[in-house]
């Protein structure tokens, strides 16, 4: 087990929709500078989890934590305001407005006094910039470029970016890599490290396994919404865990079925 403090947990947390149960017992931890993955296919309940971590619903049952204290997230801008940060695919970014603007979205900074107060859209492009290239995206040197022209990857990075500048500490992450290339996936992937390195905790929210075992340190496998295994790095193999999100069905035994009916019907 970690060591660490845990920053966010979950203790027995069900979540239901009137006779519908969507989740059952959920138990998770993540800690500073650590990435939690949350594997599970579709309809695993997802989607559901994160909502419940950023506000937009509330627990059933159970109870949520930040920092051992027993919290209530009534709204997601309560849960933004405790340091909870939530980048959905593609950021949430708008394609059609410049990066300097994405960045600063409902906090813009400006300039000028009382009622000729203005964007600053210097500043506003030159700390977006930076902060970006902090992160490792080093090709994006123009804050009035954009958002529309950058790469999956890099809009994923700026969102993340963002986030670490307005002080997140808990950084959500809800499929970054799903819909994107290999080359793009990776530099997400060194993105989700660089947060870590900065000592945030990471949700990192996915059904790929192979992302999952680049980044991670602690890792759920979620199924019908539940928990079918929790375990640390090193611990499974991808073999092992491709299995367990099949629903413990083995996938040797998946492919010997489907070879077996292809030869019954080439027959």
């Amino acid at each position: 087990m970690s060591d660490k403090k845990p920053v966010l947990e979950l203790r027995n947390v069900d979540k239901s929709f009137g006779p519908i149960d969507v989740l059952n017992d959920i138990s998770l931890k993540v800690g500073e500078g650590e990435v939690l993955c949350l594997l599970g296919d579709n309809g695993a309940g997802k989607s559901t989890l994160i909502k419940t971590l950023s506000g937009v619903c509330q627990p059933t049952r159970g109870e949520i934590l930040m920092d051992g204290e027993t919290t209530v997230f009534s709204r997601p801008r309560e849960a933004q305001e405790r340091g909870i940060a939530t980048v959905h695919q593609f950021g949430g970014t708008y394609p059609l407005m410049s990066i300097g603007r994405n960045f600063f979205m409902g906090a813009e900074p400006t300039k000028g006094f009382g009622p000729f107060r203005v964007f600053d859209r210097k500043r506003a492009n030159r700390v977006a910039v930076e902060e970006v290239q902090k992160m490792g995206i080093t090709r994006i040197t123009d804050g009035d470029r954009l958002v529309g022209g950058l790469s999956g990857g890099e809009r994923q990075s700026l969102a993340i970016a963002r986030a670490v500048y307005f002080g997140a500490r808990v950084l959500i992450l809800d499929e970054p890599t799903a819909a994107l290339g290999v080359k793009q996936a990776a530099h997400v992937l060194r993105i989700v490290n660089e947060a870590k390195r900065r000592g945030l905790a990471v949700v990192f929210i996915t059904h790929q396994v192979m992302h999952a075992m680049a980044v991670g340190d602690h890792f759920a496998v979620l199924i019908r919404g539940a928990i079918a295994a929790d375990f640390r790095k090193g611990e499974k193999t991808r073999e092992h865990i491709a299995d367990l999100m099949a629903g413990g069905e083995s996938m040797a035994d998946l492919e010997a079925s489907i070879e077996g009916n292809m030869e019954t019907q080439g027959g």
